[in-house]
């Protein structure tokens, strides 16, 4: 079932700012859909409108081609779950997933069958006879999942279930529930604050900030072609680095030490900022022709995460190999950098990329 937004748009009453503006985007069929964004973006108010729990302001909302607005949530073919789970505390697993379907005056033997097959999906069979108190927080987060799947909706609304988890079991569901969407061919929209959520399940995500749509692409898009310094910023870990610089002719000087050379375009700003993956700089450690130093070293495994300050104080982070002997006050060479994105000192939109190798990128050492 596809669901197309058009233009959606939420004030309440007795307000004069919306909470959400022209959120514009079709969900296709069968597919994971991420909404993501800070705390207090609109992500649920979205997905509340489109189950019907919350009014719309302006604009359509179409499900499979039928505008929606006005109708009843019952009549939308979906089903929904909850950061809370919303189990009942007095009744047994089983119970609490086929409560939905005793109010549709299903036959018995329909219910059980439909419990026994979503209990089996989910890998809770044994545990059909036990109260909600006797399960753990993923068996729990489970049980309101095979409630869905028993409903037999096509759609699947999920707002930040995972968010009351543990970060392992967290990691373990999301597999789980990517390939419990998969087998079962649902269309879901799922909520959620967490990049690596959005990263790691989603077929295409929503980005929203400041009451508007940044941008709907996949995540691999996301990350590596951003479409404005908020998304840039908002996926990958560490974030990415955001710079000053002013353009001198062919040139972006980030400060009086470090250069990076507009090979491949030319800019008409004269103040931008500078995008650049923590990854994707090379550095040298050492006092000569240095042109940074080092704050703070985090060592991750094979990987160390380091904090330097230019010359002019601004901080930036860089991803390097653990094997690389470095330590905080100690003084750093920026030599290389592989891409990087401009984006508009006010805008924050981004004007260009720059990709593949930019070697030699830095002149002129300082002393600190």
């Amino acid at each position: 079932m596809t669901i197309t937004l058009e233009q959606l748009s939420k004030t309440y009453e007795g307000s004069n700012q919306p909470v959400l503006k022209d959120v514009a985007v079709q969900i296709n069929d069968g597919e994971f859909f991420v909404i993501v964004g800070p705390s207090g973006c609109g992500k649920s108010t979205l997905l509340r409108m489109i189950a019907g729990l919350t009014s719309i302001s302006s604009g359509r909302l179409l499900i499979n081609g039928k505008v929606a607005n006005q109708m009843p949530p019952k009549d939308r073919n979906l089903s929904m779950v909850f950061q809370s789970y919303a189990l009942f505390p007095f009744m047994t697993v089983a119970e609490n997933v086929g409560f939905g379907l005793k109010s549709r005056q299903l036959s018995a033997t329909e219910i059980e069958h439909r419990v026994d097959d979503a209990l089996a999906m989910v890998s809770l069979s044994e545990l059909r006879d036990r109260k909600p108190k006797e399960l753990s927080g993923g068996q729990r987060q489970r049980v309101a999942l095979a409630r869905a799947i028993a409903s037999e909706a096509k759609i699947c609304l999920m707002d930040e279930p995972l968010s009351n988890l543990d970060a392992q079991l967290r990691a373990k569901m999301r597999v789980e529930l990517k390939q419990l969407q998969r087998s079962l061919g649902l269309t879901v929209i799922y909520v959620t604050h967490d990049q690596v959520e959005a990263m790691t399940m989603a077929d295409r995500v929503l980005v929203l900030n400041d009451k508007k749509v940044q941008q709907v692409d996949t995540p691999v898009n996301l990350y590596q072609h951003p479409q404005n310094a908020f998304v840039a910023q908002f996926f990958g870990t560490p974030q990415i680095n955001l710079l000053k610089a002013d353009v001198v002719g062919h040139d972006l000087i980030v400060d009086s030490v470090l250069r990076l050379p507009l090979i491949q375009m030319r800019l008409n700003d004269s103040k931008v900022l500078v995008g650049i993956r923590p990854a994707d700089i090379q550095i040298k450690v050492g006092p000569q022709q240095a042109n940074a130093r080092v704050v703070t070293v985090s060592y991750l495994g094979d990987q160390s995460v380091i904090t330097a300050v230019l010359n002019d104080s601004q901080r930036f982070r860089i991803v390097a190999d653990s094997q690389l002997q470095v330590a905080a006050d100690d003084l750093i060479r920026i030599v290389g950098v592989k891409e990087f994105d401009v984006f508009d000192m006010n805008s924050k939109e981004l004007i260009a990329s720059q990709r593949g190798d930019v070697n030699d990128a830095t002149v002129a050492a300082t002393e600190f």
